[in-house]
């Protein structure tokens, strides 16, 4: 029996990887229909919102869905795809890989990391207040009146937060993946030295939910220090779990020790929905052209089927983009040691040199 996939192709180079991936699976073997809606500038330009409800429904429905990169519009009452989708699907995990593949071009040659970034609290909540207006000088008198280290009434405010539920919720995620995917250590990252009610709440879930899987290493780290050691010792850490911002940074570092967004696939994880996309963004300087690089977009749905119990198809997809890149002859300008793009293979010859290993 066919799965049932959303596919959102984005805009951009979207609908040019997008192609490139269903391709790729296709080929895999894997019996896919695809339930085609649209999100961001092509959704905004034909239904009049950046997010319409039925492509919503669709990965509400069909609980998988792949999203190929887009722009939010710039401007006020735009708001985000991602955060949206993250935000109407309860998708709480966002896991995204870091691994070197020979080929690409990279500080380091020998990464294999996960990071868990916490997608819906923390900082990015969405619980600000702008300089200047009411509602932030009412939050500011508050604070002031509550707290003896008083405000500037000029401030913006925005608020973290971080809930027990969340935290162990995530943390569980961290774990059962591990687990799962024969990992050996979780680190939970944060800055309780500083942040000590909300950080600290933070590691304290994190410890307790760690005492329930004696079978794999627990440590912390404090963020800064992470980063520092992630480029001095990355094989000591194998997945790291950590809030909303420290992941959003945290995460993007991983990438650009194996080469950059390009080849960085992510998923995005809830209890009953996921989504998967590249993290780079729609380049569209160079839509239509045929030559934007498509690895971060068909790892992404090679992750897709991981979640979806397609492993052995996972697997081939993932060897074969690897023997590709590893060769370096039909590959885009960016994966070329040369960067000649007289020399480069466009999106669909690469493609076709991955469908040909499958």
């Amino acid at each position: 029996m066919a799965h049932r996939v959303t596919l959102i192709p984005g805009d951009g180079i979207g609908p040019e990887v997008s192609e490139a991936t269903t391709r790729v699976i296709d080929a895999s073997g894997v019996a896919i229909e695809w339930d085609v809606h649209q999100a961001g500038l092509n959704a905004l330009e034909s239904q009049g919102d950046v997010l319409p409800e039925a492509t919503v429904e669709s990965i509400r429905r069909n609980t998988v869905g792949l999203k190929g990169p887009m722009t939010t519009p710039i401007g006020s009452g735009f708001r985000s795809v991602n955060v949206g989708l993250r935000q109407a699907l309860g998708l709480y995990a966002n896991l995204r890989p870091g691994n070197t593949m020979a080929g690409v071009q990279s500080t380091f040659d020998d990464i294999d990391l996960v990071v868990v970034r916490e997608n819906l609290e923390g900082m990015y909540s969405g619980i600000e207040f702008d300089t200047g207006t009411p509602e932030c000088a009412e939050v500011i008198s508050t604070i002031n009146r509550l707290n003896p280290k008083k405000v500037d009434e000029r401030a913006a405010i925005s608020i973290k937060v971080i809930t027990p539920e969340g935290s162990r919720r995530i943390v569980r995620y961290a774990f059962e993946y591990a687990r799962a995917n024969g990992r050996k250590k979780v680190t939970a990252v944060h800055k309780a030295n500083i942040m000590k009610f909300t950080d600290g709440l933070f590691l304290r879930e994190a410890q307790a939910v760690a005492a329930d899987y004696p079978d794999i290493e627990f440590n912390d780290r404090i963020v800064d220090n992470m980063c520092m050691q992630l480029v001095q010792k990355p094989e000591l850490y194998d997945v790291l779990v950590m809030p909303n911002l420290y992941g959003d940074i945290v995460s993007d570092l991983v990438a650009g020790m194996v080469g950059g967004l390009g080849v960085a696939p992510s998923g995005n994880i809830g209890s009953d929905a996921a989504v998967f996309e590249p993290i780079h963004g729609s380049a569209p300087s160079h839509a239509g052209k045929n030559e934007a690089n498509p690895t971060a977009m068909i790892l992404s749905g090679a992750l897709m089927l991981r979640h979806m119990g397609e492993q052995p198809a996972a697997e081939r997809i993932e060897r074969a983009v690897a023997a590709v890149i590893r060769e370096g002859d039909r590959v885009t300008y960016d994966l070329r040691a040369d960067r000649d793009p007289s020399k480069a293979a466009t999106t669909t010859e690469m493609t076709e040199a991955i469908v040909a290993r499958l």
